[in-house]
């Protein structure tokens, strides 16, 4: 098996420029979530799946029992006539840095056959603690993006994020802009990372979609936040309810 193998499943050129947004697992997941949920609502077409040995050596099992190999794919939607919408997602990034450099690579090679002109990672940031009101900080590769994306909500608070963008997320913007001249963009949701955060999910899919210019329902997304916040509010009651018996158990 070579490292990386592509299963092409339908042929896509699109006229004019083209953009790639980009949710891969990781904290919280909230990139995948963020764009299964685009895949999803905008009925996207799947163009290609990526397989590779820098995968983890598993496989999934759906609860017919049926597997299937890990993979990457591709979707793919026309929003007019020059405009066209790629979204790249999957069950895993490479698990080790070589792996994960050429994964990225391989991605971007696709992306400049497909006449990407900018490209989103999506991901989430990490702060330990349950967040009510996720921020979408950002980071950029050329400087011309960063009015846009502040005017659609983004914040570039300094000293954030700290240490930088860890793995694929990172990787695909300083590689697209440094070898493939496509400027590129982080949204990265604020997320205690315990749990999958629809909530972070929601904010960069609202600020997502005006930097796109795309229409999408978030009823769904804002129903998914609700059952959370339920179920988090009922643990965090739970949490003070045993607190307070510990307390009062000391004193008997």
């Amino acid at each position: 098996m070579e490292k990386i193998n592509i299963k092409k499943i339908v042929d896509v050129l699109p006229e004019g420029k083209s953009t790639l947004v980009c949710g891969l697992p990781g904290i919280g997941n909230v990139g995948r979530i963020t764009v299964d949920y685009m895949v999803e609502k905008l009925k996207m077409e799947k163009v290609l799946e990526i397989y590779s040995s820098h995968f983890p050596a598993q496989v999934f099992v759906d609860s017919e029992g049926k597997v299937h190999l890990n993979r990457n794919t591709l979707f793919y939607k026309k929003l007019s006539k020059t405009k066209s919408l790629f979204v790249f997602t999957g069950d895993f990034q490479g698990n080790t840095p070589e792996g994960q450099y050429e994964l990225s690579w391989k991605l971007l090679d696709i992306a400049r056959e497909m006449n990407v002109g900018i490209i989103y990672t999506l991901g989430g940031y990490g702060v330990g603690k349950l967040v009510e009101s996720p921020r979408i900080l950002g980071a950029f590769t050329d400087s011309s993006l960063k009015a846009d994306l502040i005017k659609n909500g983004v914040k570039f608070p300094e000293g954030e994020p700290g240490g930088g963008i860890v793995g694929s997320n990172g990787l695909i913007v300083g590689l697209a802009y440094k070898f493939f001249r496509i400027p590129a963009a982080c949204l990265m949701g604020e997320t205690s990372g315990y749990f999958p955060d629809p909530k972070a999910a929601l904010e960069i899919l609202k600020a997502l979609s005006k930097l796109i210019g795309i229409k999408i329902s978030l009823s769904d997304m804002e129903e998914r936040c609700k059952n959370l916040s339920e179920i988090t509010d009922k643990m965090q009651s739970d949490m003070a309810d045993k607190e307070k018996k510990d307390d009062l158990g000391y004193f008997q």
